[in-house]
């Protein structure tokens, strides 16, 4: 009876362990179908045997590759180096709190074949991607963001001519479009005469801009940044100066052009606010330049040096000629000029030129013979 009992034990435990191995063996078969189905197609390199190990591991932690580490975390950069070895790659990512399992996270790499496709260059990863989106994610080293610099003084033209290596998507065509003749729905568009371009209001300064921003978007931009620098304090100062929006941006625009020095710039605005007070003429190159447009001969819009014949030219923009400010803005001014307008010095000056010296700085004088006697020789 026992010797019975022993032998069904034995005859369970055997089929038990049948049913086990051939569970395990079903499983085993079916782990590069069900890893495939889970994480895509692995790497063509693979050999059978490691396509089974590798998709056998992933399965047992599915979740731990395509869960976050933190749903919570925020962007943040990461470099990679030319070179740099996959191993230390992913122990930096560990390292760094984007990933939880650096080991778990190169044998996904292996399995997809992304191990050896990581590309160079600067991302923004963040723990809230699964590790199966960061392995995406670092076979592109194209930045979704894009860094865009105005500088002070551009034109619109510039502007348009630094777009096409900017890797924002809209052409300088579009660009000039819109901004030449922008809708009646922007924002400020009432605070401007009827016709007006934006010349002058795309505020001078570095945007950090998704690489799919609109042309539409972009202005709406650039002109809620000047908005916000050019905030109540300065609108006051250019009331204090007898001026409205328009008039202080187009002053401070030849101010911009005018100043080489930015310490200079509060002056030379004094010299130009003293002689539209009196009644005179700006006498201004850069009004000229600006009428005179893109030289071909020298590869500018500004020219330089002008001629006598190019201050004869007719133009309302043409300050020799036509008293007052012109028309509009002849530049986007930076801050700095905005604020040289709103807060003047208080000078006696009707004239400046440029020091002999090559310096960049002016000399200023309150009568036409001092002026003349600044002259180079």
């Amino acid at each position: 009876m026992k010797r019975a009992n022993f032998t069904s034990l034995l005859l369970l435990l055997a089929l038990f362990a049948c049913l086990v191995a051939g569970a395990l063996g079903w499983l085993a078969w079916q782990a590069p179908a069900q890893a495939e189905q889970i994480f895509g197609a692995p790497a063509k390199t693979l050999s059978a045997y490691q396509r089974w190990l590798i998709s056998w591991q992933l399965i047992l932690r599915e979740k731990s590759l395509l869960s976050p580490r933190d749903p919570a975390a925020k962007p943040q950069s990461f470099a990679v180096e030319l070179g740099e070895p996959t191993y230390e790659i992913t122990r930096r990512l560990e390292a760094e709190g984007l990933i939880q399992d650096a080991d778990l996270f190169r044998l996904y790499l292996i399995y997809a074949g992304l191990d050896t496709s990581i590309q160079a260059g600067e991302y923004t990863l963040s723990a809230r991607m699964s590790p199966v989106e960061i392995a995406r994610a670092l076979q592109d080293s194209t930045p979704s963001e894009v860094t865009f610099r105005i500088l002070a003084g551009w034109r619109l033209e510039e502007i348009a001519a630094a777009l096409p290596t900017s890797g924002l998507t809209f052409t300088p065509e579009a660009f000039l479009s819109y901004a030449v003749t922008p809708p009646l729905s922007l924002p400020m568009i009432h605070e401007l005469p009827p016709g007006s371009s934006l010349e002058g209001f795309l505020f001078p300064d570095r945007y950090r801009l998704p690489r799919d921003t609109s042309i539409q978007e972009f202005i709406q931009i650039l002109l809620q940044r000047f908005n916000s620098r050019v905030d109540a304090e300065l609108r006051e100062g250019f009331a204090r100066q007898g001026l409205d929006l328009v008039q202080a941006v187009t002053l401070a625009s030849i101010v911009q052009r005018e100043a080489v020095d930015v310490n200079e710039m509060s002056l030379i605005a004094s010299v130009f606010l003293n002689r539209l007070a009196a009644g005179m003429r700006l006498d201004s190159d850069p009004t000229i330049q600006y009428a005179l447009g893109f030289q071909s001969d020298q590869n500018t819009w500004w020219k330089n040096p002008l001629t006598l014949k190019d201050l004869q030219i007719e133009s309302p923009y043409n300050t020799y000629l036509r008293p007052g400010l012109p028309p509009g803005p002849i530049c986007n001014p930076g801050l700095e000029a905005l604020r040289a307008v709103a807060f003047p010095a208080q000078s006696p000056y009707y004239y400046f030129r440029a020091a002999c010296d090559g310096s960049g700085k002016h000399l200023f004088s309150e009568t036409l013979e001092e002026h003349q006697q600044n002259a180079c020789p």
